[in-house]
């Protein structure tokens, strides 16, 4: 996986999250703010714009510069989020890049979103997808199944705990205030974060 991989991700979800976004939005109406896919699709446009700008010459380096890009430009609880996911992924993933060393930095990525956000599986968060796709990530190289399938098996797990925050109860951030309003939606978090596992499966 070199510099090339990580810009198609990087370019593939801020697709998907550009072809989702009015989806995204809909479900943050719901339990939200009603912003998230419009402040994502800005915020990874100006990712791939600060990529173009800069070229990167090396994995940690797109990485690390989406991150603070997110950081910077995105609003709401969404851009220091996945900000400081890209971010930790960055300073963790060793070069050469292979799939076990994926798995390590993304879940030191995952952990970061937990210790920033405060969230925990089933509190209704981006976190109910992340942390899935992290252990199905790990398990599948653990087996040493071929890297786009270990890819394919953390998209799939993020999808499915995405589905699983419907009938949830959000525990933090501001759908945690509907109290049991907030039950039978979907968390566009952990929607989007599931968007972006995708494109990682698509271009694996």
């Amino acid at each position: 996986m070199d510099t090339e991989f990580f810009l198609a991700w990087l370019t593939g979800a801020a697709e998907l999250v550009r072809r989702h976004r009015d989806h995204l939005t809909e479900l943050d109406a719901a339990i939200g703010d009603a912003d998230h896919g419009t402040n994502l699709d800005r915020g990874f446009t100006e990712v791939l714009q600060a990529l173009d700008d800069w070229p990167p010459t090396s994995p940690a380096q797109v990485l690390l510069s989406a991150g603070t890009t997110l950081i910077r430009r995105v609003g709401g609880a969404s851009g220091p989020l996945y900000g400081s996911a890209f971010r930790q992924m960055g300073k963790a993933l060793e070069t050469p890049v292979t799939p076990a060393g994926f798995a390590t930095a993304f879940e030191a990525g995952v952990r970061a979103v937990e210790r920033l956000g405060k969230a925990v599986p089933g509190d209704k968060t981006m976190v109910d997808a992340l942390v899935p796709a992290s252990r199905a990530l790990a398990q599948a190289v653990q087996e040493g199944v071929e890297a786009r399938e270990a890819f394919e098996r953390a998209a799939r797990a993020a999808e499915e705990g995405a589905k699983a925050t419907i009938p949830l109860r959000a525990r933090k951030g501001r759908a945690s205030y509907l109290g049991e309003r907030s039950v039978g939606h979907e968390d566009p978090g952990a929607a989007s974060s599931a968007l972006i596992m995708a494109a990682l499966a698509a271009v694996s």
